[in-house]
This record gives C-alpha cells, structure tokens and sequence, in this order.
C-alpha cells in the first residue's frame, strides 16, 4: 500500500452467503468485521436486519442482496427485498442482473429492472452483480455501460455460486468501461492476499471475500499491514 492508498481492510465486504448460515456465524462476522475494520458485512436480506444491529456504534456499513444468485426472478420481488432490507437497516444493495434479457438485447428491460431496485434503495447505493463467467467479452461491457445507465453505483463481478469468479481481466475491463466515479467489486474465488492485491490493482475499489481474515492476516505477514 502506498501513504495515499486505503488500508486492505477498507476495501472488504466481508460476506456470508452460505444458505442457511446460523445466527452464531453472522454473529462472527460482525465481529470480526469490527475487529479488523472491514468496510462492512454482506449477507441475505432476509438476514440484515440482525447483522444491522450487531453492527450499531461501529463504522461497518451492513450490506443486503436482492435476487440472488440467479436474478431471473420477478423485478418486483427484488424491490419487495429492497424495501425490506433498507428497512431493516442496509445500507447497500447488491443485485443480480437479469441475465437472459441482456443475453436476449432486451436493454430497455436491464436497465428497467436495475433502476427499479436503485429507485427502492433511495439514497444507499446499488451494485449490479454481472456474472461475468457467464458473459461474453460484449456483454460484459454492455452490462456494465446499462448498469451505470440505471443509476448504480458499482459493477460487480460475480456472485460466487458460478463455474469462476473475479479475474484481474474483468476487473480491468469493467474499469475501464465504467471509468473512474462508478465503483468496481471483485468477488469470488478470491482466497489470498496477493488475489486481492491482484483485484485492487486491476481497478478494483470494493472486494467481496468470505475469507477475509485470512487475507488480512496475510497482508501483515507481508509486513504491510492491512
């Protein structure tokens, strides 16, 4: 990291999303995220309005996804869980495009579906997860130009439940498409400090890791603190 460079712990959304996750372990992740100063926790939206309140007097940002991991489901219901996370205390939201009506050319029917959940979230900002293992190179870049056209905030890459995740060359892609005010997220299969450098240095500005702690032990291995 350089003087002018945020600490690694800043750029992590520390995520659980393993269906099923008790409340013990979204516990853990709340603590851990205060301990090492992560930039938030990412979880169900079902799930935020507990991991809000673990949080309350800490600078962790509570994060919600909506219509996840497929996407394909009604828009109207990743506005109901819009509205019910942002009520219950997130303070993002993480969305899954609609892939088959950006494989379709349906563009009109992409950005509807992404500025509806943008609409819902009101003042909290929207990343569009994009899949992108399961674009093609066109897509990829259309997704995100549609995306920034919806109003969100970020572009991010994956979901972690595909065939792959984050590759510096997608990050680096999606960067440049989207160019420097919108933010890029790199998630999945990212396992180690140096991945994450990797992601960081390809464009990323957000990393989402289940493996956080791990990561930032590494960086201090590293002896570059975290």
């Amino acid at each position: 990291m350089t003087q002018n460079t945020p600490s690694l712990s800043k750029y992590i959304d520390h995520t659980l999303l393993r269906p099923g996750a008790a409340d013990h372990e979204l516990k853990r992740v709340c603590d851990e995220a205060r301990e090492f100063g992560f930039h938030s926790v990412c979880v169900y939206w079902d799930q935020v309005g507990q991991v809000a309140a673990w949080l309350v007097g800490s600078n962790v940002t509570p994060i919600a996804v909506v219509g996840f991991p497929g996407g394909e489901v009604p828009t109207a219901l990743k506005v109901s869980e819009t509205n019910t996370a942002i009520d219950k205390g997130a303070r993002e939201i993480d969305m899954v495009i609609k892939r088959s009506l950006l494989k379709a050319g349906d563009d009109a029917g992409v950005v509807a579906d992404i500025a509806a959940v943008v609409k819902a979230a009101g003042v909290y900002p929207v990343k569009v997860i994009l899949e992108v293992s399961e674009l093609t190179r066109e897509e990829k870049i259309r997704a995100c130009r549609l995306s920034v056209e919806a109003g969100a905030k970020f572009v991010k890459t994956s979901t972690g439940f595909s065939s792959s995740g984050a590759t510096a060359e997608d990050v680096a892609l999606m960067r440049e498409t989207v160019g420097p005010k919108i933010g890029v997220k790199a998630s999945g299969g990212i396992r180690s400090y140096e991945k994450a450098m990797e992601m960081i240095h390809a464009g990323a500005s957000r990393l989402g890791l289940s493996a956080s702690v791990e990561i930032v032990k590494g960086a201090q291995a590293q002896g570059t603190g975290y």
